[in-house]
């Protein structure tokens, strides 16, 4: 059975940045496909960047040019490194893949 555990989040000032990790246990991240989300309080879960089963990267509007989105192999995690982090960041932050969900990482950015 495969799980993801996400970890790194934080509280952070704004301008600051945060690293985030999603590290798969039962299974090996043979396919890039993954996809992180985060859910503000009050908030529908947005998808905030992805990589592709083709290795094509992804991000919404709102973190272009802010986040990235990478692999770790060689530790079978995925990361999403966060930098210029804005109050509106703030959230519960979950890695997806393999139709599995991780229980999140929270994210505060304080202004």
């Amino acid at each position: 059975q495969v799980q993801l555990v996400e970890s790194g989040g934080g509280l952070v000032q704004a301008g600051g940045s945060l690293r985030l990790s999603c590290r798969a246990s039962g299974r090996q991240f043979t396919t890039n496909a993954v996809a992180w989300y985060r859910q503000a309080p009050g908030k529908e879960r947005e998808k905030v960047a992805e990589i592709t089963h083709e290795g094509k990267k992804n991000y919404a509007d709102s973190v272009l040019g802010r986040f990235t989105i990478g692999t770790d192999n060689a530790r079978n995690s995925r990361w999403l490194q966060m930098n210029g982090l804005r109050p509106e960041d703030t959230g519960v932050y979950y890695c997806f893949a393999w139709i599995t969900w991780g229980q999140g990482t929270q994210v505060t950015v304080s202004s």
